[in-house]
């Protein structure tokens, strides 16, 4: 389809497809940033001493399971109001797919069941619970390779994927350990500092890999950021980014000393500057691939639903998205505070 034509659709199929993409979009973009920080630290728990697993799964234990709830919202807005796309989608992804709900659902029973148990069992549950983590987290980095390389065939497109996936596992290092600074105190939360650290550096290439494949796989993508004073408009973009490169390379140097001081003050900025980096990755990502949902293929248009049913979904969404935003403050603001070993009864 040419971009003359895309107008028309639009005017046909008014101004409902917008406003999915939108929510699914909020809800894949809070997805990756919340279940994100927790798969990170399930990833990181396989390096931490025993003495430091329990603190560990109690920082991220009373939210690890809501924070999937964003997945189940953007995949079911993508099913319902986007029928077409997520039949082409799910079709060519259909065995990460199946990887990373095999990584969920392991990671889900390893969780519930290390805590009941016994000792001499436990080491293999915590295993178990990062092995789920990192298999769903490098499912989800093959997912966005893929994506971008408009789902291409080819050891190219493949292998562009298997870095991606090895550079999503370092950013939600990066998020778990930004996430273990605020939650933890003393020892593990100098070791949270090493971890972070051995993580941005990788994370960096991703970004930067994504950001320079994306133009180079479609002519309208290449169009959109080159063309005309579209690269100085969307400079601050690639410039936000590398200042919270900086912004996280200058506190991971300058926190080891204020945190032996007691002074944790500035705990928070790495874990706030990793969410702005995704958030720019996001919203660069999201402008590239505009209007469309499979690259330079289909558009948000064409894989609509019928106008009738999308109506209905919209008048149920409208009511689900504000009570899972509440519910997600309300619980954040509940489990505040640092967390400490688990207790067992």
């Amino acid at each position: 389809m040419t971009d003359a034509a895309l107008p028309n659709l639009a005017a046909q199929a008014g101004w409902l497809p917008l406003a999915f993409l939108f929510i699914m979009g909020l809800a894949i973009l809070a997805y990756v940033v919340l279940d994100g920080y927790d798969l990170g630290v399930g990833i990181l728990l396989r390096t931490a001493p025993e003495e430091d697993k329990d603190t560990m799964v109690n920082a991220i234990g009373p939210f690890w399971d809501a924070n999937e709830t964003w997945l189940v919202l953007g995949v079911g807005i993508l099913l319902t109001a986007f029928p077409l796309a997520h039949g082409a989608i799910l079709t060519a992804l259909y065995l990460p797919v199946a990887l990373m709900l095999a990584g969920l659902i392991l990671r889900g029973v390893a969780f519930d069941f290390r805590v009941k148990a016994q000792a001499d069992h436990k080491p293999l549950w915590n295993a178990l619970f990062s092995a789920g983590s990192l298999l769903a987290t490098a499912a989800q980095g093959y997912m966005v390779g893929a994506l971008v390389c408009g789902f291409r065939s080819g050891w190219l497109p493949t292998l562009f994927s298997l870095f991606i996936a090895l550079c999503l596992v370092a950013a939600y290092n990066l998020l778990g350990a930004g996430w273990l600074l605020i939650k933890t105190s003393g020892a593990l939360q100098q070791r949270a500092l090493a971890w972070a650290q051995g993580s941005l550096r990788l994370t960096l290439c991703g970004v930067i890999a994504v950001s320079a494949v994306t133009p180079l796989v479609s002519p309208h993508v290449l169009d959109r950021w080159f063309a005309g004073p579209n690269f100085v408009l969307l400079l601050p973009i690639p410039v936000l980014t590398g200042l919270l490169v900086g912004v996280i390379h200058f506190y991971l140097g300058h926190l080891p000393e204020q945190l032996r001081r007691g002074d944790e003050r500035h705990a928070w900025v790495p874990f706030a500057a990793t969410v702005g980096i995704f958030v720019l990755a996001f919203l660069g990502l999201a402008y590239s691939l505009f209007p469309y949902l499979v690259v330079d293929r289909l558009t948000l248009w064409q894989a609509a639903s019928d106008p009738e049913a999308l109506r209905v979904i919209f008048a149920g969404s409208v009511v689900v998205l504000p009570m899972i935003l509440a519910y997600t403050a309300y619980m954040y603001r509940v489990f505040s505070g640092k967390a400490t070993p688990l207790e067992y009864y």
